[in-house]
């Protein structure tokens, strides 16, 4: 733990020089993963990959690295699922065809999202059947596909709910966008709730993690606060689809 953190504060202290500051975090990394500069670059290299081509429905992180990634993916069609911030409003649906042609853009940005989407439940994401693939930000990520978030955990969060709803699982690619600077040669060490991802792209680099160690499944309720429970609606359907509550 304690190596985690120093390597994401390390990090954090590269990334104020190719960082675009958030609207309301600023610079804040604890509190946002930002956009950067080369993002688009990137993601030229993101949409490339076979499994984004073939793909038609995924889970995109709300990460502002990620707008030119999720404008894209609607300009292409293709349907996504974005989480909240925080997920204190659980999931959204970002479906192309309740986006108006020129508004993608204002779409791809979270105000945009609640503009356009609509909220989606656990049952009703299930039943539009698994995601493609899946694709986050990181504040770090290594060369053997360790990636480090925020520090609050929601991507292994929402991965745990996805995987006990049979929604993605080891077979599923999970890809970073990320600046090179993010991009780590330390050897780390995931935690038992740590998602590994198979590919990393940066405005100058591709990296197809090999060997890539296995990933955890489900939601681990001991890590959890009640509070945390309380403030995360996608955890309470969770509960009640499998007869933890009333």
């Amino acid at each position: 733990m304690v190596k985690t953190i120093i390597v994401r504060e390390k990090i954090w202290g590269k990334l104020k020089d190719v960082a675009l500051p958030d609207s309301r975090f600023h610079l804040n990394f604890a509190e946002v993963i930002p956009d950067f500069k080369g993002s688009d670059v990137a993601t030229d290299r993101l949409v490339e990959e076979p499994f984004v081509k073939s793909g038609g429905y995924a889970f995109v992180t709300p990460d502002n690295c990620l707008v030119d990634l999720r404008r894209r993916m609607l300009l292409a069609g293709k349907p996504m699922v974005v989480s909240t911030y925080g997920i204190y409003r659980g999931f959204w649906l970002l479906d192309p065809k309740n986006v108006p042609p020129g508004q993608e853009l204002f779409a791809a940005w979270l105000d945009g999202l609640e503009h356009f989407g609509q909220p989606i439940s656990l049952a009703e994401i299930a039943a539009r059947g698994r995601f493609d693939f899946m694709v986050t930000g990181a504040s770090a990520v290594s060369l053997e596909g360790v990636r480090f978030g925020k520090g609050h955990g929601f991507f292994d969060l929402e991965w745990g709910i996805f995987t006990d709803m049979g929604l993605v699982d080891e077979r599923t690619p999970v890809a970073a966008v990320v600046h090179d600077v993010q991009v780590v040669s330390d050897k780390l060490f995931p935690s038992p709730t740590d998602i590994l991802v198979d590919l990393i792209v940066t405005p100058s680099q591709t990296f197809h993690v090999k060997d890539r160690a296995a990933r955890p499944r489900g939601v681990n309720w001991d890590l959890l606060e009640p509070e945390q429970i309380a403030n995360t609606p996608p955890l309470q359907e969770l509960q009640k689809i499998r007869g933890m509550t009333k």
